[in-house]
Parts: structure tokens; sequence; C-alpha cells
């Protein structure tokens, strides 16, 4: 159940931070002493060169700066103590199913039960060509996906036989300190734009544990995607009010004012959680993320 006081967020800066261990280390024990509930960190295993796929519609590129996602929650845990890590998302459907459980429990395990999984279906192709996984059917395969991470979170011993896995008597050693490790989706379109098509916010109704929605609380189909959602858990026999939501701000995108009424409007449509994003805000170095979301929490709490 989701707790009644939002629970407010940063999203780790991974593009612009560096490959410094040490601004790493900087920022994210800065985000937990300032008193952030968790921090977000995004995936991608490859970019692609853009001068050789063309046209290129994607987001990221292979300039763009990517930690590999369970290695550094892995340092980042031995870096905090509460701060909770979360994936926003890690892209399923390119990796292995059981090597994703196994690396998603063993940072619970390290972290003392701190990790958050947050997954999805990804954009890209150039990285499904490369990691080996098939591009064309990333969706279809993702309910049974989260499926079996459950059970190998849960059980000793798997025996799973389904459309696109088989795992035959067999499990991962240690099993997380959270059994099952909260399991959150994305939720965007690339082909509608921001709003989720139907049979994802179905998706994230009957399966999830949360969802982080790409749309702005001002857009007028908001109330309509969250109400969506809220249905297939009922039809599902689950509790709505017990999938959690997380939608985010962006540093630049307006004052100190516009963050406490994007935050307050979240609030009143049902968020959970809240956080901020301060990539794509002229920022350099570690120290000047430092100061935005310092200054971000001091307007949130004020």
């Amino acid at each position: 159940m989701p707790d009644s006081q939002m629970q407010i967020g940063v999203v780790f800066p991974q593009t612009e931070i560096g490959s410094d261990p040490v601004a790493v280390r900087d920022y994210v024990q800065a985000a937990e002493e300032l008193g952030y509930a968790h921090i977000i960190a995004y995936d991608h295993v490859l970019g692609a060169d853009t001068a050789y796929h063309q046209p290129w519609t994607g987001s990221y590129t292979k300039d763009s700066l990517f930690h590999e996602i369970f290695v550094a929650f892995g340092y980042m845990a031995a870096l905090t103590t509460s701060v909770e890590l979360v994936s926003a998302i890690v892209i399923l459907g390119q990796r292995q199913t059981a090597l994703v459980a196994k690396q998603a429990a063993e940072v619970d395990v390290l972290s003392g039960g701190r990790l958050r999984l947050g997954v999805g279906i990804g954009w890209n192709p150039v990285e499904y060509e490369a990691l080996g996984e098939d591009f064309s059917t990333r969706g279809r395969r993702a309910e049974e996906q989260m499926e079996l991470l459950r059970r190998l979170w849960t059980e000793e011993v798997v025996d799973f036989h389904g459309r696109y896995h088989n795992v035959t008597n067999a499990g991962i050693n240690p099993l997380p300190v959270q059994r099952p490790i909260p399991l959150w989706m994305g939720a965007g379109s690339r082909a509608r734009g921001p709003i989720p098509t139907d049979r994802v916010l179905s998706r994230v109704g009957r399966c999830a544990d949360g969802w982080f929605p790409q749309f702005q609380s001002d857009d007028p189909q908001a109330a309509t995607a969250i109400a969506k959602v809220r249905d297939a858990a009922v039809a599902a026999g689950r509790d709505p009010d017990a999938i959690g939501m997380e939608p985010r701000v962006n540093y630049s995108d307006g004052d100190p004012e516009f963050w406490q009424a994007r935050a307050e409007e979240w609030r009143g449509m049902g968020a959970s959680h809240f956080s901020v994003n301060t990539m794509s805000a002229n920022l350099t170095g570690a120290d000047a993320h430092i100061n935005a979301i310092r200054e971000f929490k001091e307007v949130i709490n004020g």
C-alpha cells in the first residue's frame, strides 16, 4: 500500500554527471542527506551511432553516458544507508529474465531491501539486436517476464514453462530481502505521445505494483488514463489504491512556484511518489545538480 504522504525523490543525472566515481558518490550521498526518499536511474546498455542509423528519432545516442544500472545500484548501496534505489526503467524485454531476477535480488540483498524495480519494453531496436532479443515480441513477453520474476524472487525452486521461458526446477540464491521486490512499470507510448495505449494501462492495472506516467498533470487525458489503470485493477480483483504512481517534474520546466503547483496537482490525482529531473537544465558537474536538488527540496518541503 503506498504511503498516504507523497514520497519525494530525484532522478540520477546519468547523462550529465560523468564517469568519475567520486562525483557519483557525492551526488547520491547528498540526495540522502537532503532527505530524499529515493533515487531514480534510467537504463540503456548501448547507444546508436546516428551517422549510420538514419533517420533517428530516439532520445539517446552513442554520445549519451549511461552507468550500467545494476552495477551502479550496487555501488550506491554501499555509499548510502536509507535511500531507496529505483529503476525507471530497466528495459526488461532486451534482457534475460532470470539474469534480471538474479541481479535485482543481489542489489536488494546488498542494500538491505532498498530496491524498487521499474521495468518497461523500451523503444530502441538497435539495443535489442545487439543483446540478442526480439524487438517485435517485447510487449507480448512483458507479462510472462513479470510473472517469472516474482516467482524467482519468492520460491527457492521454480518449475516454469511458459510461451517464452522455460525454467526446470531451478532457483536463485540468495533470495531478495523483499519477497517479492516491488515491480513497477513504465507507461509511455512513442507512437501516440505521452499517453499510453489502453493495452499498456491495462497491463499496469493487472500486473504492476506501481507505474511511472510520462504525461503531465494538466494533460486533458491524464485523469482518463489514471482511471483506466484503476478500472483494470478492479477487473483483475486488485485494490487500485495499492498501486503506486510516480510522476516527475523537470527542474528546467519552470520556477519554484511551478514545481510546487505540479507536486500539489499530482498529489491530488493520487500520486504516491514524485521526483525531480535536473538534466537538460544547463547544469555542469555534480555540485550544480546537488545545488538544484537542494533548492527543489526546500521548495517542496516549504
